[in-house]
């Protein structure tokens, strides 16, 4: 269980870092999106709850990716805590792996004041609300928001993940971390084998 989940973290860590060098960048990044998702669950138990928003009785994954894609943290939850109520768990997390960090960008969900409690108690970071422009007309791709958004994306192609099938948390999480090894162990072989 916990050694599992401690081992596929640090694992996941080291294969980013690795990526970020052989893509001619820092190997530790100094700036992240932050966003989530809400996943159905299966009957198997565990914590669920009702995300009114998307309708979908489940669980909420929190997850920070640098600028170019690459998990930093994760966290997950019962799907009816709100975007900024969850963000401060899965920001904390990260203050221990990766402090570093200095930058984050936000969508709207995230504004109010628990984030700039959070960042005062355990972080010195900025954090960007990234919103929509009031021009805008239907749907149209945010700065910053997309690399999130595709780094959910990929996973959920991956059977095992689709639905979140564990009962613990902490087994969700080593899930996650795997899902992201294997996705970043084929980004770094293009540079290894080319």
């Amino acid at each position: 269980g916990s050694f599992f989940h401690a081992g596929s973290h640090r694992i996941r860590f080291d294969v980013a870092m690795q990526t970020r060098e052989m893509e001619g960048r820092e190997a530790r990044p100094t700036a992240g999106v932050i966003d989530s998702q809400t996943v159905k669950t299966t009957e198997s138990g565990g914590v669920r709850g009702d995300d009114a928003g998307k309708r979908i009785n489940g669980r909420k994954r929190h997850a920070v990716v640098d600028t170019i894609g690459l998990l930093v943290g994760r966290v997950v939850h019962a799907a009816d805590v709100q975007d900024r109520d969850g963000a401060p768990a899965v920001l904390a997390s990260i203050h221990r792996s990766g402090p570093w960090l200095r930058r984050f960008f936000a969508d709207g969900g995230y504004a109010g004041p628990k984030l700039r409690r959070v960042r005062d108690r355990v972080g010195t970071w900025t954090i960007e609300v990234v919103t929509r422009p009031g021009t805008a007309k239907g749907f149209e791709v945010l700065p910053r928001r997309r690399v999130v958004e595709r780094t959910f994306a990929r996973p959920g192609r991956c059977r095992r993940l689709a639905k979140d099938r564990e009962t613990s948390i902490a087994s969700a999480e080593a899930w996650i971390d795997i899902s992201h090894i294997c996705l970043t162990t084929r980004r770094l072989a293009r540079y290894c084998y080319a």
